[in-house]
C-alpha cells in the first residue's frame, strides 16, 4: 500500500490544511461557538453527570432507579451518560415496576433521581432557578403528590399536551438535588445563590442610601432658598435666637445632616428639625404676605416657657 502523503492526510483530518478562502474567493465563515460555553449550561451538565455517576449499593435502590429511568433503561436513553447508567444498573429488560407507597425513602430518592435524569430538565440563571419534569398528562398529578409527600410540593400544568411538574424555588431545587445525591456541583449552585442574595441586599442598601441622600440634598436646597428669602425680607432677624442659629449653621454646612447640625449647635436633633421646618413654613407664608408686618404672617413667635 502506498503512502497517501501529507495532502491526503490533511483531507482525512477534515480539510485542516485547506486555504482560508473558499472556492468562491470569499473568506471562510468562522465556526459557531459552542453553546456549552455558557457557564450555567456547563453547571447543569455537571450536575446531571454527577447524578448519572451515582451507583446505588442496595439492590432495591438499583431497581428503583431503573424504574425511574423508564424507557431510558431499555435502550431509549437520550445521552451516553444515561445509557451507561442503565447498563450499570442491570441488564436491559422490560420496565421494572415500582410501588411508591411501600418503598423506603432511599428507594424513593433513587426513583426520583432516575426520573429526573430521564425526563427532567434544570435551568440556572442570574435571576431564577427552574426544574421541571415532563411526563404524560395522567402522571403529572400523581408525581406532584409523591413529591409533596416527601416535603417537596410542586406546581402542575399542561403544556402542548404534556404534563409538566415544576419547581421555581431555588431552595426546593437545592433540597431535591441534595436528596438525590448531588455534591460539588450543588455547592456551586448554592454559592451562586448566596452571591446573588448578597448582590441583591447590597443593591437594596445602595438604593436606600441614594434615596436618603437625594432627600437630604433636596431638603437642604429648599432650606437654603428659604433662609435667603427670609434674610432678604428681614424676616429672619425677627426669629428667636435658636432659629437664627440653625439658619446660620445650615448656611455654613449646606450638606450637613440634621444630626451633624445638632452636634455643631449642641442642640437636640428634633429642635434643629423644628427650626428648619419653621423656616420653610415662614418662607412660604411671606411669599404672599407683602411688606414686612408687625408679626410673622402665621402668628407671632412665642418663646418657650422657662421653668421657674
Amino acid at each position: 500500500m502506498t503512502d497517501p502523503g501529507p495532502a491526503a492526510a490533511r483531507r482525512w483530518r477534515g480539510g485542516a490544511g485547506r486555504s482560508p478562502r473558499e472556492p468562491s474567493g470569499r473568506a471562510a465563515s468562522p465556526r459557531p461557538r459552542s453553546r456549552l460555553a455558557n457557564p450555567d449550561r456547563e453547571l447543569v451538565a455537571a450536575i446531571r453527570a454527577e447524578l448519572a455517576a451515582i451507583e446505588p449499593t442496595r439492590a432495591c435502590c438499583r431497581a428503583a432507579e431503573r424504574a425511574g429511568l423508564g424507557s431510558a433503561a431499555t435502550g431509549e436513553a437520550h445521552s451516553p451518560a444515561i445509557a451507561r447508567l442503565a447498563v450499570r444498573l442491570g441488564p436491559a429488560a422490560s420496565p421494572v415496576s415500582f410501588d411508591w407507597s411501600t418503598a423506603a425513602d432511599h428507594c424513593r430518592m433513587a426513583w426520583l433521581r432516575g426520573l429526573f435524569l430521564a425526563r427532567g430538565s434544570l435551568s440556572l440563571g442570574f435571576a431564577r432557578t427552574h426544574l421541571e419534569f415532563v411526563v404524560d398528562p395522567g402522571e403529572a398529578e400523581e408525581l406532584a403528590g409523591r413529591l409533596a409527600s416527601v416535603g417537596l410540593p410542586a406546581a402542575v400544568r399542561l403544556r402542548r399536551g404534556r404534563g409538566v411538574v415544576t419547581w421555581k424555588s431555588s431552595e426546593r431545587v437545592s433540597a431535591f438535588l441534595r436528596a438525590t445525591g448531588a455534591g460539588p456541583s450543588l455547592l456551586e449552585v448554592e454559592a451562586r445563590g448566596v452571591a446573588r442574595a448578597l448582590r441583591g441586599e447590597l443593591n437594596r442598601l445602595l438604593n436606600a442610601e441614594a434615596a436618603n441622600l437625594e432627600r437630604v440634598v433636596g431638603a437642604s436646597a429648599r432650606q437654603l432658598e428659604a433662609i435667603e428669602r427670609l434674610q432678604a425680607g428681614g424676616w429672619l432677624a425677627r426669629e428667636r435666637d435658636a432659629v437664627q442659629a440653625v439658619a446660620r449653621a445650615r448656611l455654613r454646612s449646606p450638606d450637613a445632616t440634621l444630626g451633624e447640625l445638632a452636634a455643631q449647635l449642641e442642640m437636640t436633633r428634633s429642635s434643629v428639625q423644628r427650626a428648619l421646618e419653621r423656616i420653610e413654613r415662614l418662607a412660604l407664608a411671606v411669599d404672599t404676605a407683602g411688606p414686612l408686618a408687625a408679626d410673622p404672617p402665621f402668628g407671632p413667635v412665642r418663646e418657650p416657657a422657662v421653668p421657674g
